[in-house]
Order: structure tokens, then sequence, then C-alpha cells
């Protein structure tokens, strides 16, 4: 599996370029920190490559074809604020089946107890929420897994827990994962590749 964005260039109406001539790829098994200062688009880039935004111009390809737009996308795309994703007035387990539906086992794994299926999103504390996003994330059709500074709202253990969990779901299932954070020395620690956004931007 390879996710590949090409010559992506992107801005909003009477605004200025965000994206210029971005292009990146990520191959299966592959973990890949884009390591930039905050507003520099990285979260841009990466609502591209899971269908949210439609560049100016430029492809998100799944080897070599032009990502799908329509029902589940093999990118999936976890947000620093959980709650950005998730319906507030739904109850857990709806959201969760909406996207698929994992057995018992699987949950356990990802430390979810299914007392959380029963509550509202208010009910859970932030990394309870991450935990969760990351396991809706995980459905069978998933390809690519983009962590957006998924844990920098949340205290050091937490952090520590919510990656481990992470990087081990990934692991075995063979997930290509982009790591979008500014913190160098998070990048470094969990992932075996490290761009600089600004390397990706082309100059005018």
């Amino acid at each position: 599996m390879r996710v590949e964005a090409k010559n992506i260039v992107f801005g909003y109406e009477r605004g200025k370029t965000i994206l210029n001539g971005v292009s990146l790829s990520i191959e299966s098994g592959e973990r890949v920190a884009l390591v930039g200062l905050s507003g520099c688009g990285k979260s841009t880039l990466s609502q591209i490559l899971a269908g949210n935004l439609t560049p100016r111009s430029g492809d998100v390809l799944l080897d070599g074809r032009a990502l799908p737009r329509r029902g589940f996308c093999p990118v999936q795309l976890i947000y620093q604020h959980p709650e950005k994703a998730i319906n507030p007035r739904w109850k857990l387990g709806r959201t969760l089946t909406e996207a698929w539906a994992p057995d018992e086992a699987f949950l356990e794994s990802m430390g979810i107890e299914q007392a959380w299926l029963n509550r509202y999103p208010a009910e859970l504390s932030g990394g309870e929420m991450q935990r969760f996003c990351i396991a809706r994330a995980l459905a069978p059709q998933t390809r690519l897994v983009i962590a957006d500074e998924m844990s920098t709202m949340l205290d050091v253990i937490t952090q520590a827990q919510i990656w481990e969990t992470l990087l081990r779901a990934a692991g075995e299932r063979g997930l290509g994962l982009l790591a979008v954070t500014h913190n160098a020395e998070l990048a470094k620690r969990v992932c075996t590749r490290v761009v600089e956004f600004r390397s990706l931007c082309r100059e005018d």
C-alpha cells in the first residue's frame, strides 16, 4: 500500500496559498513524522489526505489510483481535539458502529470499556476519548492513520499510553502512520522517518 500526495496546491477563496506544490508518500508499515511550526499548513494537508478538503490542484493517490471520495475513506484522521470528530448528541456505541463493529476483544485491547459505549462524549476524559477515536479509525478498510497533534492536550503519562496503543495497533495491522506534530523529540521517538514540512513546499 502506498498513499501519495502529488503536487498539492491549496488556498481558501480570496486567501493566500497555504500549500504550494506539496508532495509526500507513505508506505505500508511506515511511520512518518511531519514536523513544522503551528500554522504552516500541516493540518490542512492532513485534511486533504483524509478527503475532507479538496485541493485546487494535485492528486491524492492510493496505490496509484485516486483516493475514494465516497463511503469509508481508507485514510483516517485522528484530531488533536477528539470532539471535532464525534457527534455530541450520539452515544459512543452509535458513533462507533457508524464506522465499523469491532468485537469485545479488540475494544479491550485498546483499553476501551464496554460501559463507555452507553455514554455520551462529554462523559469521558480527553484520554478516554482519544482511545475511542483511535479504535474508531482502525476499521478493516483503513490503510493509513494520520495523528494530527493527537496527544498535545494530554498529560505526559496519558500521551505515552495513547501512543503505545496506536503504534501497537498500527504495527499489528501493517498500517501506514503519519504523525503530524511540532514536537521534534516526539517525532524522533515514535517514527522511522521525519520530514520537515517546509521541505515539501515549492518556492514561487
